[in-house]
C-alpha cells in the first residue's frame, strides 16, 4: 500500500478552509474551551487558531494519547500495529499555541460558562466547543455490561478492547465461529462492523480452517451493503453470512460467563462474540443537558450551536447532524464550520452556511477498498445530501480499482489525522 491520496480524500480532510478566514482577535482576553481531543476537539482547536492568532484556547482531554477508531479494524484483522493509530498533542502545544489539560470535564454549567473538571478546577468560557464522542449504552442488551466486555470485546472505543479482541481473535481455533452483533441506527461509523466482518475473515481465511463469520444486526439493511455483500462473496465465498433484524439477527441478550449470545428466537455459543451495543452522546454533553430523549445532541445546522444552551456547539458522534453520518470525516468537517462559527461570533461578524463533506473508506482485504462520499447542506433546518453529490465505489470493479482505494483509504488516514494533530 502506497498511501497515494486522491482528490476526493484530501476533500474528505479539507472541507471548509474557506470557512476559517483569519479574523481580528476578538474580545481582549476571549476564551474558548473544547471539550474532547478526537478528530472534532483536535480539529477545532487547529482551525480556531488560524482563524483568530491571538484567541485563548484549552482543549480538555484526559488522555495524553488518543487512539483512533478509523484503523482500528485493521489492527483487528492483523495488518498493523495497535501504535499506528495512536496521536499525541505535543504538537498542538508547541506549533499551534493549544493549551492542552489532561482531565476529564465532569460538569459544564451553561449559565456561568464554566467547565468543573476531575480535579477540582473549573474553567470559565466566551464560547464552548463539546466534541466527546459517543458513550456505549450499557444492559440495553441484557447481560451486556463493562464486565461483560472484558470476555465479549465491543472494540467501539479504540485502544484496549481493540488489543483485546485481537488476541481473542488469535485464539479461535479450525471450525470456529465469529459472531458480530451490529447495533440499530444512530451509531458510530455505520459501515464499520462490516470492514470489521471482512478483515476478520481476511485473518481467518489464511491462518484457520471452517471458520465462519455471522453478522446478527438489528437492522435491516446498512451502509455500502452491496459493495460489501460483493466483496464478501468475491474474496471469502460463504465465509460471512448476514442476518438482518427482521430475520432474526437483532441480539438481545448475552451471557459473558457461559458465552452464549441469543436473538428472539435463537441461541448461538461461538468461538468469539463480538458485541457492539447501542450508543449515545458522551456522558458529559448527556449530564450537561445537551442531549434529547434519543440520546444525542440537537444543533443548528449552519453553526453546530446546541439548540438547548446557547453558546455550547457540539460536534462528531454526539450531535445530531441530519443525514451526516458518524464519522471521522464528518467531525473533521463539523469542527471547521463550528471554528468558523464561533470566530465569526467572537468577533461580531455574520456567519454564512457552508456545506460541509463526509469520505469514508472500508477494507475488506489489504489490496480491497471501498468508499462513499457526501456533500451535506443546510436544508428544512436540518443537514441533508446534495442531490447529484457524492456517490459510492462503482460495483463490479476490478482488481486494480480496489486495489487503488486501499490505498486511498490510506492517505486518506494520514491527511486527516495530520489534519487534527498537526503531523
Amino acid at each position: 500500500m502506497t498511501g497515494r491520496l486522491s482528490r476526493r480524500a484530501l476533500l474528505g480532510g479539507a472541507t471548509a478552509l474557506l470557512a476559517a478566514p483569519a479574523l481580528a482577535a476578538g474580545p481582549r482576553g476571549a476564551r474558548v474551551v473544547i471539550v474532547g481531543g478526537g478528530f472534532g476537539g483536535a480539529t477545532a482547536a487547529r482551525y480556531l487558531r488560524r482563524a483568530m492568532p491571538e484567541l485563548r484556547i484549552t482543549l480538555v482531554e484526559p488522555n495524553r494519547v488518543h487512539v483512533t477508531c478509523p484503523g482500528s479494524n485493521a489492527v483487528i484483522g492483523g495488518l498493523e500495529p495497535l501504535s499506528r493509530l495512536e496521536h499525541g498533542y505535543d504538537r498542538l502545544r508547541s506549533r499551534f499555541g493549544i493549551e492542552v489539560v489532561h482531565d476529564a470535564a465532569v460538569a459544564i454549567e451553561g449559565e456561568r460558562r464554566r467547565v468543573r473538571l476531575g480535579g477540582g478546577a473549573e474553567i470559565a468560557y466566551d464560547r464552548l466547543i463539546v466534541s466527546p464522542g459517543i458513550d456505549l449504552r450499557w444492559n440495553e442488551i441484557e447481560g451486556y455490561g463493562e464486565a461483560a466486555a472484558l470476555t465479549m470485546p465491543h472494540a467501539w472505543k479504540a485502544g484496549e478492547q481493540t488489543a483485546l479482541l485481537r488476541r481473542r481473535l488469535e485464539a479461535v481455533e479450525d471450525g470456529g465461529v465469529v459472531i458480530i452483533a451490529a447495533p440499530g441506527n444512530p451509531f458510530r461509523c455505520p459501515p464499520g462492523p462490516y470492514e470489521r466482518a471482512g478483515l476478520i475473515a481476511w485473518h481467518l481465511s489464511r491462518t484457520r480452517k471452517g471458520c465462519k463469520v455471522l453478522i446478527l444486526d438489528a437492522k435491516d439493511s446498512f451502509s455500502k451493503q452491496a459493495l460489501f455483500q460483493e466483496g464478501w462473496k468475491a474474496l471469502y465465498g460463504d465465509m460471512i453470512e448476514w442476518v438482518s433484524g427482521a430475520s432474526n439477527g437483532r441480539v438481545v441478550r448475552v451471557n459473558a460467563a457461559e458465552g452464549w449470545v441469543e436473538t428472539d428466537f435463537d441461541r448461538f455459543t461461538p468461538a468469539l462474540a463480538n458485541i457492539i451495543p447501542p450508543q449515545g452522546a458522551g456522558r458529559i454533553a448527556v449530564a450537561a443537558g445537551l442531549a434529547e430523549a434519543g440520546g444525542f445532541c440537537p444543533v443548528d445546522p449552519a453553526t453546530f450551536e446546541s439548540r438547548r444552551i446557547p453558546g455550547i456547539h457540539v460536534i462528531g458522534d454526539s450531535c445530531i447532524a441530519g443525514e451526516m453520518p458518524k464519522s471521522a470525516s464528518s467531525a473533521n468537517n463539523q469542527a471547521k464550520i463550528a471554528a468558523a462559527a464561533v470566530a465569526a461570533s467572537l468577533a461580531g461578524q455574520g456567519f454564512a452556511s457552508v456545506k460541509a463533506i463526509n469520505v469514508c473508506y472500508s477494507l475488506l482485504a489489504p489490496d480491497y477498498g471501498i468508499s462513499v462520499a457526501g456533500v451535506y447542506d443546510v436544508a428544512d433546518g436540518r443537514r441533508a445530501g446534495v442531490a447529484g453529490s457524492g456517490g459510492v465505489s462503482p460495483l463490479g470493479a476490478d482488481a486494480h480499482a480496489r486495489k487503488t482505494e486501499a490505498e486511498y483509504a490510506v492517505g486518506w488516514y494520514a491527511g486527516i489525522c495530520a489534519d487534527a494533530w498537526g503531523g
